[in-house]
């Protein structure tokens, strides 16, 4: 995997991180249902053209929510601004790419998709793992506020809710078979 970012993406716990990722049996999975309606809301509330709800695994991130890039299923990880998501608990923002250093390679900030602005929260599981992120996306420069944040935090719990749901019909449904 090509890395755009020119630092660290690969979390010290990813290989136990991506296995956690696989128990959901989430990938690939219809991008239908309350994954796209966080998405659509994260558009809206933020007013913003692009929004997703991610999942990084080992080699591309996968979108399960998506508004404004609907023709993209998935990125690779090594371009992905979700890669960079996953590395930390908290918010990962980015109100102007063009003044972030580890950006300037990045093919979505210098090539001719334009991104500008990145703002995302992971989507981490009760034990700690963040598998992925709740972002949004513009192709302008834009602040973003603490109760941004803190909106775009309670996305990512919902969306994790969400997930723990899947994962117990999955359990429920295996089950009864």
């Amino acid at each position: 995997m090509k890395n755009t970012f020119g630092v660290e993406i690969i979390p010290d716990n990813d290989t136990d991180r991506v296995k956690r990722l696989h128990d959901y049996q989430i990938l690939d999975t219809e991008t239908e249902g309350p994954f796209k309606h966080i998405a659509a809301l994260a558009a809206h509330i933020f007013k913003v053209p692009i929004a997703l709800v991610s999942f990084v695994d080992a080699e591309r991130v996968w979108f399960k929510g998506n508004v404004g890039m609907e023709e993209v299923r998935q990125v690779d990880r090594g371009a992905s601004l979700c890669s960079l998501s996953i590395m930390r608990p908290e918010a990962t923002i980015f109100e102007d790419a063009l003044k972030e250093p580890c950006l300037l390679a990045n093919p979505l900030v210098a090539g001719e998709f334009g991104l500008r602005f990145y703002a995302a929260v992971p989507i981490t599981t009760y034990d700690g793992y963040n598998l992925g992120s709740v972002c949004i996306v513009d192709k302008e420069p834009r602040a973003f506020s603490l109760d941004d944040q803190i909106t775009l935090e309670y996305m990512a719990k919902l969306v994790m809710d969400e997930l723990d749901l899947w994962r117990c019909q999955l359990y429920v449904n295996n089950s009864v078979n």
